[in-house]
């Protein structure tokens, strides 16, 4: 996980600060000596070649800038195409989520093997469970024809000394949607119809082949240029930026970064609750079997296009990110927001057309932590103080299990004696089989919470901060919330106006 990869968690930390630094100083004549700076000396220390580890380094620049790769058939600038990345808006070049060829190592695809732990058993039962004849005895020991071998991994199960092992590529092992693929030279591949940018590949990705495009750039431009820029901060900050840092510190951190405001989504996550209670209250089960939560995209696309039949069973509730954000634009029209939290798929979710979100950029945490950096400026843990506008409901979001609970007890708070019947899946793969299960009417009269990120927001591949740190600090700020449950909320009220003007 990137979480344990220091090395590379060092190397994209570099990448976001140089070019938040080039972006507060306003210096494009920077950038192609910036491989040299973050990659020093003549002696590779990452790879087999310093000049490798500069060429990778400068790709990764172009994508923190929203840049596309560049083809390596010829000699190309860094700062090819800069002319379209140089404007204070939105702006990235689709696709989000991109794989750096040539820092590929084209790992091995699915596949078993048997190891030297075998030890030729006369019941030789590898032999006997495979369905099409992959498994034979030669010399003594068990041997899989991987012309044959159709993957299903019945002899390793059946090996009594588990002497046959799976080798998948981190990759694709990670990818709930089975959107990673080879190229003609065994490299990895994204097919984009499938990928729902989850970003679960970028994270798990050993070698940090793969990586995401940012915003870093224009959003610092916006700032240059004198914009009222307003941060929107995701329920999971906590614990992204030190265990004792609470809203009214994170708060003071952007406001010294160059922020004119910042705000909690987990006031939106409040307004997303009540929406959903209604949602459940009014349709299931009269209309629907079931209904399922709409706040992760990736969840929300990857189940309307496996399933499409279930496509009404998916909340058409606003996400917090957006309640969030037309709550701040009511009284700020101008100004730029930005929601800083742990999602690739948030940038997507900013930029669809079918619902407009309000947010003009999308940041993690992990490039929010490069601009810091750039900037000098540390965020500093005094008091864990909260402010009274979000309660313990909308801050519970952030981990798996936490958008149902908020729906089921604010529905049994509303309907005393009612019980609602909930069920969580986090990770692709997880969430997939409960839909499979949808299907066969195992969830009838339920409220389904879908996660991409296994362990929810927390260990999205924005985040910098192990997963299960950030859930118990999140757990502790949603038990100690002086507000619990979302219709405690001053905003309760808000839902219909925030939808009927945007009809």
């Amino acid at each position: 996980m990137k979480y344990e990869y220091k090395t590379l968690a060092d190397i994209r930390h570099k990448v976001f600060k140089a070019v938040s630094k080039m972006a507060f100083e306003d210096c494009l004549d920077c950038i192609e000596n910036m491989p040299y700076e973050i990659i020093e000396g003549d002696i590779a220390t990452y790879r087999d070649s310093v000049f490798l580890e500069r060429a990778i380094v400068g790709e990764r620049i172009r994508l923190a800038m929203g840049l596309s790769l560049r083809s390596s058939d010829k000699r190309r600038p860094i700062t090819e195409g800069i002319e379209l990345a140089n404007k204070p808006e939105k702006y990235y070049e689709p696709e989000l989520i991109n794989i750096i060829k040539f820092a590929c190592n084209a790992c091995p695809t699915r596949s078993f093997e048997v190891t030297n732990m075998c030890r030729g058993c006369l019941a030789h039962p590898c032999v006997e469970v495979c369905p099409v004849n992959a498994v034979s005895m030669v010399n003594g020991k068990s041997v899989i024809d991987q012309e044959k071998c159709i993957k299903c991994g019945l002899c390793a199960k059946a090996c009594p000394y588990s002497a046959i092992i799976e080798h998948e590529r981190p990759c694709a092992a990670a990818c709930g949607v089975d959107a990673i693929g080879s190229d003609a030279y065994g490299r990895a591949e994204i097919d984009y119809d499938k990928c729902v940018s989850c970003g679960m590949c970028l994270v798990n990705c050993p070698f940090g082949a793969i990586s995401d495009k940012s915003q870093i750039y224009q959003l610092i431009q916006a700032m240059n240029k004198g914009n009222d820029v307003i941060a929107l901060v995701a329920p999971s900050f906590f614990g992204q930026f030190g265990k004792n840092v609470g809203f009214n510190d994170f708060k003071r951190g952007m406001l010294e970064l160059g922020f004119n405001d910042c705000v909690e989504v987990a006031i939106g996550a409040d307004i997303c609750t009540i929406d959903e209670a209604h949602d459940f209250l009014e349709k299931v089960p009269n209309e629907l079997d079931f209904l399922a939560t709409s706040c992760c995209p990736s969840w929300s696309v990857m189940a309307k296009n496996l399933f499409p039949e279930f496509k009404d069973n998916i909340s058409m509730a606003l996400t917090p990110m957006v309640f969030c954000a037309r709550l701040v634009r009511e009284t700020n029209k101008n100004a730029k927001i930005v929601f800083i939290g742990p999602c690739s798929a948030k940038k997507l979710e900013a930029s669809r057309r079918t619902v407009k979100s309000e947010v003009d950029f999308v940041i993690t945490f992990e490039e929010l932590s490069g601009m810091l950096d750039a900037k000098g400026v540390e965020i500093v843990g005094t008091d864990k103080s909260q402010n009274d506008e979000a309660t313990g409901s909308g801050r519970g979001f952030a981990v798996t299990g936490g958008v149902a609970k908020a729906v089921k007890d604010l529905i049994e708070k509303e309907k005393p004696g009612m019980e609602v019947l909930t069920f969580k899946a986090d990770g692709l793969k997880a969430c997939v089989q409960m839909l499979n299960g949808a299907k066969k009417g195992k969830f009838k009269g339920y409220l389904l919470e879908g996660m991409a990120c296994p362990g929810g927001c927390i260990a999205g591949a924005g985040c910098i901060a192990k997963p299960s740190v950030s859930s118990a600090l999140v757990n502790v700020a949603a038990r100690t919330s002086k507000l619990k449950l979302s219709d405690e909320s001053k905003y309760s009220d808000k839902i219909h106006l925030l939808q009927e003007n945007y009809k």
